[in-house]
């Protein structure tokens, strides 16, 4: 049971209902996370702002590669919402079933492909270690650039905000969908 209402516009202050259009605007609809995060209108603004520049504004990050830091910080924080939701976001996306795989079982990802286990393990060592091994980030930046490297940095600590948010705030699955990440 979440720890706080869903909010939808019609529960908002007049003056904050703007905010729930803003959040809606790019996303085709208020998930759950945001509209318990509404609770605080102007922090969900300001998080959605974030979540709109890195993943509909920032050409330096594909979504191939997003997905697999969201799937990775999702597994990493165990947040079943994160991943549940992701999983199909990932595919669409590119992601081979074995990578997403590979990153529900956790641990080094070594039976992936060289551009897939280096997004896995810089996630994994960011949020795990709480820095990333000088070869690692070498290898990503070699891939993405500065500008990109640094925006996926910016993604993981993105999606593990999320993620703390959506387990401290016990935001729940939507009725009817099936859980996909064993706890």
């Amino acid at each position: 049971m979440p720890r706080v209402p869903y909010l939808n516009k019609d529960d908002m202050p007049a003056s904050k209902r703007d905010i729930y259009d803003r959040i809606g605007a790019n996303r085709g609809h208020v998930a759950r996370p945001f509209a318990a995060l509404l609770n605080s209108p102007d922090v969900a603004a300001s998080v959605a702002q974030l979540g709109d520049q890195l993943r509909y504004l920032s050409p330096e990050i594909s979504a191939y590669v997003r997905e697999i830091a969201t799937l990775t910080t999702a597994k990493s924080l165990r947040c079943q919402y994160l991943w549940t939701h992701h999983c199909d976001s990932a595919r669409e996306a590119g992601v081979r079933d074995e990578v997403i795989e590979a990153i529900r079982e956790g641990g080094p990802p070594r039976r992936l492909l060289p551009k897939e286990s280096v997004f896995v393990q810089f996630t994994q060592e960011l949020l795990e270690d709480h820095q990333v091994k000088d070869a690692t980030y070498s290898a990503v930046e070699h891939l993405l650039g500065q500008q990109g490297t640094v925006d996926l940095i910016v993604t993981i600590g993105y999606y593990a905000m999320q993620c703390m948010a959506i387990n401290a705030l016990k935001v729940d699955i939507e009725d009817g969908m099936l859980p996909l990440l064993p706890m």
